[in-house]
Order: C-alpha cells, then sequence, then structure tokens
C-alpha cells in the first residue's frame, strides 16, 4: 500500500465503503435499517427489564406477592421487543450478505472483462496467478467490511441513543459511559492501525502464493521431466511459509485486541455497579436505573465489536481493493471502430503497409526493443503466403497484428482497404481467424470446443471443419465422437490432434483470412499437405480464404503462391519458393537447415502414436 498510517487507511477504506454505498445505496439502506431497529430495541430492552426489576420484581419480593397484570405485560413487551429484534436482524444480515456478494459478483465480472480488453502487451507483464489472485482474492477482500458495515452502522445509533438515555437517567453514570464508549473506539483505531501493514503484506503473499502455484500446476510438464519436483516443492513451500507467518501475525495481533474489546464493556459494567450504588444509596437514583444502566453496558459488549470488525477489515479492503483498482485503471485498450465488412464477400485482402512494431518493456521507463521496422507486403484474395524467417524475426508477430491482438506503432494493417483499427469486434473477428503455435483446448467436448456456441455452428459445420483440418478421422473414432470431452488443455489427445482441433474451431468460423503461426508442427507434413490443399479450395471450387502461414517445412513453403523472407524484422525478399531458393542465399540456408532438422519418416510415425504427455512436449518446444 502506498502508506501504512492510520490516518490514511482510515481514509482510503471509508471511500472504498463509500464506493459500495453509492452503487448499492437501497441494500444497504435495508441493512441499515435493519440495524438500527436492532440497536433501538436493544436500548429500549435495558430499559423494560430495568422497569420489570425495579416495578414489577421487587415489589413482588417485598409484598411476597405477584402482580398477574403487571407480569404479563412486562412479558409481552419483552416478547414484543425481542420479535423487533429479530426482524432487525434479519433485514441487516439479509441485506448486508447480499449487498457484499452482489459486489464481488459486480467486480468479478469487471475485472475480467477488463482483462479482455486490455492488449497481450499488459498480460505479458503480469502474472496470471496475480491475474487470478486479483478477480478472486482481491475482490473478496475489497468488499469484506461490507458485511459489518450495516450492523456497526446501527451501533453507532444504538450508542447515541445510550449516551442520551445515561444523561437522562444520572450524570454520574453517564460519565462512565462517556468514558468507555471513547475508550473503545480509541482501541480500535489503535487496533487497526497496527493491523494495516500486517494484512497488507499478507494479501500481497496470497497473490503471490496464487502465482507460484498456478506457474508450478501449468509447467507441470517441464517441472517432472526436468526432475525438479523437490526444487519446486521448496519454492512453493518458502512463499506459503511467509504467508503462513504473515497470517499468524494478524492472528496473534487479534488474539491480544480482542479480549480487550470483550473486557473494556466488562469494566464499564462494573464502574456502573459501583457508581450506581454510591448514587442509589444517595437517593439520586431508582433501583430500575441502576439495573437498566447495568444491563444496557452488559449487551453493549457484543454491538461494539461490530465497529471493531469494519476497523480491522479495512486495511486489508485498501490492500485489495488497490490491486483491484490496478486493473480497472490500466490502460492500453484497443478501441473498435463500427465499420463491418461483408461477411459473404469472398477470400479477404491482408496489405500490410510500412508497419513498425516494438513490444513494451517489462520497465514501462525502457525503451521498447524493435521488432518490425517498415514491412509492406499483400494477401491477395485467395493466395496463400508463407512466412518464412529464422527465430526473432518478427513472424509470429506479424500474425497477431495481422488478426489484431496488438496494434502497429507505426503504419496500418488493413483488410479489404479498411484499417483493422476501424473495423467493428464482431466483424473483425468474423472476417480473420487465427490458429497459434501452441493450440490451447478447453476441458470440454469436442463439439464445444470446436463451435464455441457460436450462432450457426450447428453439427454439421462443425464434422464440414473437422474434415477440412484432416481431424474427422480421428473423432469419429474418439468413443463418443462430438461428445467425448477432451481433458484439461487436450490432455486426452495428442499434439497433433490438439492441433487439428484448434485448426477446425478456427474454420468453423468461415473465415476470409486465415492466419497459421507454425499451426501444423505437430501434424505429419503428408497431413499438412492435405489440409493446406482443402484450404485452396471450397466444396464450390473457388478459393476457401486467403491464407497467411508462418512455415517452416520446404513442403509448406512451396505450396504458397508468395513467400515472405524477414531478418530482423524487415522483408528482405519476396517471391515464388523457387525464386528465393535460386537468389537469396540467407534463404536457402534456412530452408535446408530446417530440412535437416526434420525427424525422419520412422520416428515421425512413432510421434503420431506418442502419448500425450509426449506430443505436448513436442508443441512446447
Amino acid at each position: 500500500m502506498a502508506s501504512g498510517t492510520s490516518r490514511e487507511v482510515l481514509g482510503r477504506g471509508l471511500s472504498v465503503l463509500g464506493r459500495a454505498i453509492r452503487e448499492q445505496p437501497r441494500i444497504f439502506a435495508v441493512a441499515v435499517s435493519g440495524s438500527v431497529l436492532f440497536g433501538l430495541m436493544v436500548v429500549a430492552s435495558a430499559f423494560v427489564v430495568g422497569g420489570v426489576v425495579g416495578d414489577v420484581v421487587v415489589p413482588s419480593v417485598e409484598t411476597g406477592s405477584v402482580g398477574r397484570g403487571a407480569l404479563a405485560l412486562a412479558a409481552a413487551l419483552l416478547l414484543g421487543l425481542s420479535v423487533m429484534r429479530v426482524v432487525g436482524i434479519v433485514g441487516r444480515r439479509l441485506g448486508a450478505g447480499y449487498m457484499q456478494f452482489r459486489l464481488q459478483a459486480a467486480y468479478r465480472r469487471r475485472v475480467t472483462r477488463r482483462y479482455l480488453e486490455l492488449p497481450l502487451s499488459w498480460h505479458q507483464r503480469n502474472a496470471t496467478g496475480t491475474l487470478l489472485s486479483n478477480a478472486n482474492s482481491d475482490v473478496e477482500a475489497a468488499w469484506n467490511p461490507i458485511a459489518p458495515l450495516p450492523f456497526a452502522v446501527g451501533t453507532l445509533v444504538m450508542l447515541v441513543g445510550a449516551v442520551v438515555s445515561l444523561l437522562a437517567v444520572d450524570w454520574a453514570l453517564a460519565l462512565v459511559g462517556l468514558a468507555v464508549f471513547p475508550a473503545l473506539f480509541a482501541l480500535n483505531v489503535a487496533y487497526s492501525r497496527r493491523m494495516a501493514p500486517r494484512q497488507a503484506r499478507a494479501q500481497r503473499l496470497r497473490a503471490e502464493v496464487s502465482g507460484i502455484a498456478h506457474e508450478s500446476f501449468d509447467g507441470a510438464l517441464v517441472v517432472k521431466t526436468m526432475g525438479r519436483e523437490a526444487q519446486e516443492t521448496a519454492r512453493f513451500a518458502s512463499r506459503a511459509g511467509e504467508l503462513r507467518d504473515a497470517l499468524i501475525s494478524v492472528g496473534r495481533l487479534r488474539g491480544i485486541f480482542d479480549p480487550m474489546l470483550e473486557t473494556l464493556p466488562s469494566l464499564g459494567t462494573l464502574a456502573v455497579l459501583v457508581v450506581g450504588a454510591y448514587r442509589l444509596r444517595q437517593g439520586a437514583i431508582e433501583v430500575s436505573d441502576l439495573v437498566s444502566v447495568a444491563f444496557l453496558f452488559t449487551v453493549l459488549a457484543f454491538p461494539v465489536r461490530a465497529i471493531g470488525w469494519v476497523l480491522a477489515e479495512l486495511p486489508r479492503s485498501v490492500a485489495g481493493w488497490d490491486r483491484v483498482r490496478r486493473v480497472l485503471d490500466a490502460t492500453g485498450e484497443m478501441p473498435y471502430g463500427d465499420t463491418r465488412l461483408d461477411p459473404a464477400g469472398g477470400p479477404a485482402t491482408l496489405t500490410f503497409t510500412d508497419v513498425g512494431f516494438a513490444y513494451e518493456p517489462a520497465e514501462a521507463h525502457l525503451p521498447g526493443a524493435e521488432v518490425l521496422g517498415e514491412v509492406t507486403f499483400t494477401v491477395g484474395a485467395g493466395k496463400i503466403v508463407a512466412l518464412v524467417g529464422p527465430t526473432g524475426a518478427g513472424k509470429s508477430t506479424i500474425a497477431t497484428l495481422a488478426v489484431r491482438l496488438v496494434d502497429p506503432r507505426s503504419g496500418t494493417v488493413s483488410l479489404d482497404g479498411v484499417d483493422v483499427r476501424e473495423l467493428a469486434a464482431d466483424s473483425l473477428a468474423g472476417t480473420a481467424a487465427l490458429v497459434a503455435q501452441v493450440p490451447f483446448v478447453f476441458d470440454d467436448t469436442v463439439r464445444a470446443n470446436v463451435s464455441l456456441d457460436r450462432p450457426g455452428v450447428d453439427d454439421e459445420a462443425v464434422w464440414a471443419a473437422l474434415r477440412l483440418a484432416e481431424a474427422d478421422g480421428f473423432v469419429a473414432a474418439l468413443p463418443d465422437g462430438l461428445d467425448t470431452m477432451v481433458g484439461e488443455r487436450g490432455t486426452s489427445l495428442s499434439g497433433g490432434q490438439r492441433q487439428r482441433l484448434t485448426l477446425a474451431r478456427a474454420l468453423a468460423g468461415r473465415p476470409r483470412l486465415l492466419v497459421l503461426d507454425d499451426a501444423t508442427s505437430a501434424v505429419d507434413p503428408r497431413v499438412e499437405a492435405a489440409i493446406l490443399a482443402g484450404l485452396r479450395s471450397s466444396a464450390t471450387g473457388g478459393p476457401a480464404a486467403s491464407i497467411l502461414v508462418v512455415a517452416y517445412r520446404r513442403a509448406t513453403i512451396a505450396l504458397a503462391d508468395e513467400v515472405i523472407y524477414l531478418e530482423q524484422g524487415r522483408v528482405v525478399a519476396r517471391g515464388t519458393h523457387a525464386t528465393l531458393l535460386a537468389t537469396v542465399p540467407g534463404y536457402t540456408d534456412l530452408v535446408t537447415a530446417y530440412e535437416q532438422a526434420e525427424v525422419d519418416p520412422e520416428r515421425q510415425r512413432a510421434y503420431d502414436e506418442v502419448t500425450p504427455l509426449t506430443s505436448a512436449l513436442e508443441v512446447d518446444r
């Protein structure tokens, strides 16, 4: 947190609570009304009990007889007050709970929606585990004080009512109350001051533990194949131990202050009895007055703690809100236009014009390294263009620019002559589709993974996309066909099967531009050739889509109408595969090196039958 002082924490915490009240005013009003009703009934109960003791019990003891009418009236009053208190408790708890959970749900949606609005560059600078913590534990922490807040507000009303009642009864007893109540507030403030840094540190460590856990689980393949289980366990245990110690520190402080918060009202009750007995002997007050005040101090102990609960939760709330607000206030979202392309317009034309790009650095004050510089080329309608170049040449960056996952620093990327920044989001998504290097498969059925519940993508369209991706054969052989659950990240499928499934997912949307970022690296070359041949022509004999493919294999490159050769983020040469082989030594050397690096046919056949774990290793290489 920016500051750990109690005044700043209190001010910022109250600001967070004020935001909650402004967003849910009606529900808060219901909860506070219930709490105020409860508080007033507590004060009223104290004086009814005092009246019963002074006017019914004491006379009955003195005379040896019980007035049935007075007893019945006293019972009716106490019963009525109890019913009203129950109504207040129900209203308070329902309102507070509904308000808290509604805010948490709303802000989880806002954080998640913001994640989807922010560019890839922002996600690359933030660990996945931290983002999960922002949407879960940080949102929860931000609105935790909502639960006791209405109770605390009602308690304040009750305390005011109690002080007024004490002043009406006797000035000496009122002085006892005026001494105890400020002491309770001072103790709560001291508690909040010491709790603030502890809660902030615990909240930060929660995110770090979540991040390490997610990283270890997500990288389980690397951890296991590299024999790093013990080291990863130790790394997690170290940070989990820090979180444990931080939470113990929080609990230890709470263990010290809680008894003190319990003791003060009890000391107040004792002081009331001592002072009250003296005032009773002087004749300044009646027995009923003394009983009422003593009973009032007794029942105040629990409600007053609600104020402490709010103050105790404020440091964690502020820490959680700061982390949530960091996401909500993050900049860099890519606004879309309202231009729409004709979805039935045939293969799209992709044009890069003097495109430059640099990824944002991890630290904002550092300059970003240039990845692309003045890249210009065109993928004509219905054409296949291959991007070829050494590692780091900018091929994958061009692929992400083509579907506008990122925006260029300079120049323009256009589809059918329209700058992609001017296109409506759904129009862009319906026109261009990217199949990435590493296939991502949801833990769902084959059907759900291909269709994504998109309108118009029925089973017939799913099977058509699977056939075009050369995936219909293995899907038909699965135990439940389209209804087969593929497991988390598609663990029940091989690497090649996952790639073909993600390709079918893109094809099912009938894109007019298909961008393949080394999307068939785990597929047999013969199957890859069949896929590209199928993509070249639709069922009617015409081109199904324009294709931009990041290619490594000679057979794939040879199928392209044009090859764009990149070096260090710039277009060095362009032309047919045969032309570049004959005229560009660097291109010739690279393609030859690719050929030499390819696995032999016998190993490739074994690859197709390999276990999903080994296949995943090949895909992630």
